[in-house]
């Protein structure tokens, strides 16, 4: 029913998480989160996460980042055709949207403000509707994300950014940073709202943009740590060194060199 707040299964969720946790850590060398984010406001009023969207995995990191919002019961947009491919995640709090269309609009809406109406409830939105390249400027959210946040009555905006990277490790990194949290009253209508958003999500991804050039993994805390070094033949060469010098193995690509 349009309008209503999604069924959503716990197990489900518990059990998904886990399987994107487990996927992570085969797929990256490690999923970090900056230690220069913002600090989130987990006082029980409901959040709204507005992240780029650079990747397929986003949606992956999302649950990931379910164990930074201890308490609080998770929901998302999805394109509804994607959503269709993937169905199983309608009862895990993922809801259906057209964005196509002013009905669809006006239903995710509907949908997301009935679920920002209750406590430590979080809404998690892509919120420029595409992939995009984390180096385009502008982001051009889409107004829906403005018009969502000027509709609460109650709670942050939260702008969450997202960069993967290929840094020393044959495995890419997915790296993350808060931005600082926005309050609804700040928000006059759906049109300011959107630009104040897409504002400050843009300095929170440049701020990212320049963590991840770093190359410093020092700069990140790891929520999952994946595989090190390349495999095949390369990584048996270097085990065999090892072994016939009597040095413990360290199969990190920055580790001791043939």
């Amino acid at each position: 029913m349009i309008g209503t707040i999604p069924k959503r299964w716990g197990w489900l969720v518990v059990l998904f998480r886990w399987h994107c946790r487990r996927y992570a850590r085969k797929r990256f060398h490690q999923v970090g989160l900056s230690k220069q984010s913002a600090a989130l406001p987990l006082d029980g009023d409901p959040i709204l996460i507005a992240m780029n969207h650079p990747s397929w995995w986003d949606p992956i990191l999302c649950f990931i980042l379910f164990s930074q919002f201890q308490g609080y019961r998770h929901f998302g947009a999805m394109e509804t055709r994607a959503l269709d491919r993937y169905r199983f995640l309608k009862r895990a709090g993922v809801f259906p949207v057209e964005l196509e269309s002013y009905r669809g609009t006006a239903e995710f809406l509907r949908t997301s403000t009935r679920i920002l109406e209750h406590d430590r409830h979080v809404v998690w939105i892509t919120a420029q509707g595409e992939f995009a390249d984390v180096r385009k400027r502008p982001l051009a959210l889409r107004p829906g994300v403005g018009h969502l946040a000027a509709r609460m009555n109650r709670g942050w905006v939260v702008p969450v950014a997202v960069e993967y990277a290929f840094w020393n490790e044959s495995n890419p990194v997915a790296l993350i940073r808060f931005g600082t949290a926005l309050h609804v009253g700040k928000f006059q209508d759906g049109k300011t709202g959107t630009v104040m958003i897409e504002s400050e999500l843009t300095l929170t991804l440049d701020a990212l943009n320049e963590e991840s050039l770093s190359r410093d993994a020092s700069r990140f805390t790891p929520l999952v740590q994946g595989r090190v070094g390349v495999g095949g033949a390369y990584d048996l060469a270097r085990r065999l060194r090892s072994w016939f010098t009597g040095s413990k193995f360290n199969a990190a690509h920055e580790g001791p060199r043939l």
